[in-house]
């Protein structure tokens, strides 16, 4: 489903959309912004590229980002749930990753963990390893990855 789907879908079923995005840097954002009408499902997002960020604004706890770091499927869950709450939204994106160059053996360029808040649903997480295909490639994908996520949750 491309995002003027996913607008036109969640406008159907009087859902909104909110965003909680870090490696992505906004481009989840953007792609649904970038359709006429889509101020009807999405008022706001969140990029919180810092920790700090992602604890103000989002409430991620700091015992998270301490146990898995920034990088892990725990701070994507606590993300999207975060946004969630204070969008007021009925779903939740969020991205957190390593889009390079860079990372570590634990964690390598390409990593990106995501997780989906849906009102009354459990928070389903995921990570993708995308390898390490550049700092360009690795936010594109994620930014489809994320879309799809946000799809699957409105069929």
């Amino acid at each position: 489903m491309t995002a003027q789907g996913i607008v036109e879908a969640a406008s159907a079923a009087g859902l909104t959309i909110t965003t909680a995005e870090s490696c992505t840097g906004g481009m989840v954002a953007a792609a649904l912004t970038d359709i006429p009408g889509s101020s009807a499902v999405f008022e706001r997002g969140f990029i919180t590229y810092s920790n700090a960020a992602k604890a103000e604004l989002l409430g991620v706890p700091q015992a998270t980002l301490d146990a898995h770091g920034a990088v892990s499927e725990e701070t994507a869950r606590d993300m999207a749930e975060g946004a969630r709450r204070a969008a007021r939204a009925d779903i939740a994106v969020a991205i957190t990753g390593i889009a390079g160059p860079g990372g570590s053996g634990a964690k390598p360029e390409g990593r990106v963990c995501f997780a989906l808040a849906r009102s009354g649903q459990a928070t389903r997480t995921e990570t993708r390893d995308f390898g390490a295909q550049g700092r360009a490639e690795v936010r594109r994908l994620s930014r489809d990855r994320a879309l799809a996520l946000i799809a699957e949750a409105l069929c």
